[in-house]
């Protein structure tokens, strides 16, 4: 049996009442270790999804800091964010810039998550973010969907 761990994170959002929520479920082989979710307001799904991993991420750093881990999410934009333009907004000193040198430079949205999960992401190599399409069966993507939608304190 291997000693990695399997991590499935979502987040979701209700634009009416601007609130949302986060969740993540981490397993072993088959069997679940723990599971985590939580809610507030916010601006977009993408702040939520961004906090799901984040808060997987700090549970990761306290629980399991030196274990191997795949870390799935069905988010297009934590993927691109984590494993290609973090480095260009910490270079960019955290502002998007654009090819036209009259432009203002823009702040990252919800840089201030981004700035927290660049820190663990760097202090733990071990763990590989992956992309994992939503609502195909997988079981921990799907448990984590349904925490983030009705989330609570769920800790097995």
């Amino acid at each position: 049996m291997t000693d990695a761990l399997h991590t499935y994170t979502d987040g979701s959002f209700d634009a009416a009442s601007r609130s949302g929520g986060w969740a993540f479920v981490v397993y072993e082989g088959d069997r679940q270790v723990h599971a985590a979710s939580g809610k507030g307001s916010g601006t977009s799904n993408n702040t939520f999804e961004v906090l799901a991993v984040l808060n997987a991420m700090a549970w990761i750093a306290s629980e399991a800091p030196a274990r191997p881990i795949t870390l799935w999410t069905d988010a297009v934009h934590v993927i691109e964010g984590c494993c290609r333009w973090r480095a260009i907004w910490r270079t960019n000193g955290w502002k998007r810039i654009t090819p036209n040198p009259h432009a203002r430079r823009r702040p990252i949205s919800d840089m201030e998550i981004w700035q927290q999960l660049d820190r663990l992401l760097d202090q733990h190599p071990n763990v590989i973010v992956e992309w994992r399409k939503g609502h195909s069966g997988a079981a921990g993507n799907e448990l984590a969907d349904a925490l983030a939608r009705t989330p609570r304190s769920a800790k097995t």
